[in-house]
C-alpha cells in the first residue's frame, strides 16, 4: 500500500497509539511511575484533545512546511464526535497531531516524533527542534 492511499482518518487512529507510546514510554523511563494507577492518571495530561491542541501550539513554529501541510489535513478532517471535554478547535487540533504523528511513524522518522513530542509538552525547552 501506498502512503498517498492512507485515508485522514487512518492516519489518525494510527498516529493515536504513536501519541500514547511517546507518552507512557517518557512516563515509565523519566517519570518512573509504575502502578498502573498511577501511570493512567499521569498520561491523561498528555492524551486529553485539549492537552494536545496545547502541545499543537507549541510544535507548530518548528513544523516543517510538509509536516504543517499533513497537519492541516488532519485539523481540515470532518468530525463529527467531539467529545464533552474538549471544544471543536482542540478536537480538531488534537486529530492534526495525531494524523502528523501517524504519518511520521509510517515515513520512519521516529527521532523527529520524539523531538516534537518533547517540544510539544515542553520536555526540552533548551533544544532546537529542528535539530535531529
Amino acid at each position: 500500500m501506498e502512503l498517498s492511499d492512507i485515508t485522514t482518518p487512518a492516519l489518525a487512529y494510527l498516529g493515536d497509539s504513536v501519541l500514547e507510546v511517546c507518552v507512557r514510554t517518557y512516563l515509565v523511563t523519566e517519570r518512573g511511575l509504575s502502578t498502573s494507577a498511577h501511570l493512567n492518571r499521569a498520561s491523561l495530561d498528555f492524551v486529553r484533545a485539549s492537552a494536545q491542541s496545547e502541545a499543537v501550539g507549541r510544535m507548530e513554529p518548528h513544523l516543517t512546511e510538509e509536516e504543517a501541510a499533513i497537519y492541516r489535513r488532519g485539523r481540515n478532517m470532518g468530525h463529527g464526535n467531539v467529545p464533552k471535554s474538549a471544544s471543536a478547535a482542540e478536537y480538531r487540533r488534537a486529530t492534526g497531531m495525531e494524523v502528523l504523528f501517524g504519518y511520521l511513524h509510517l515515513t520512519g522518522q521516529t527521532e523527529r516524533i520524539n523531538r516534537l513530542f518533547r517540544v510539544g509538552y515542553g520536555l526540552d525547552d533548551t533544544e532546537d527542534p529542528n535539530n535531529s
